[in-house]
């Protein structure tokens, strides 16, 4: 015969507690996102340069796209990097 597997248990949820994310663009301070504000563009960007999820950020649907955009531009414009190949040694 084979042996069943044991049964996982499932930690249960307590009710009305809910962590909330924390919206990064609120914790800067801005309402507005510009591409030429590099230095709050570089919060939403990870070590590798690619962009940060909605679920890291903690932003809107909107904020997302406002900021994904100003990203792009300032990436055109030189002014942030594009995520490129991992260099290896």
């Amino acid at each position: 015969m084979i042996a069943k597997k044991p049964q996982r248990t499932r930690r249960a949820a307590q009710p009305g507690v809910r962590s909330t994310k924390k919206n990064l663009l609120a914790s800067l301070g801005l309402s507005v996102v510009d591409y030429k504000n590099t230095a709050a563009l570089r919060v939403f960007i990870s070590e590798r340069s690619k962009i940060r999820s909605r679920h890291v950020t903690g932003l809107t649907v909107q904020q997302q796209r406002q900021v994904s955009t100003a990203i792009k531009n300032a990436r055109e414009m030189a002014l942030l990097p594009y995520p490129g190949p991992i260099a290896s040694h």
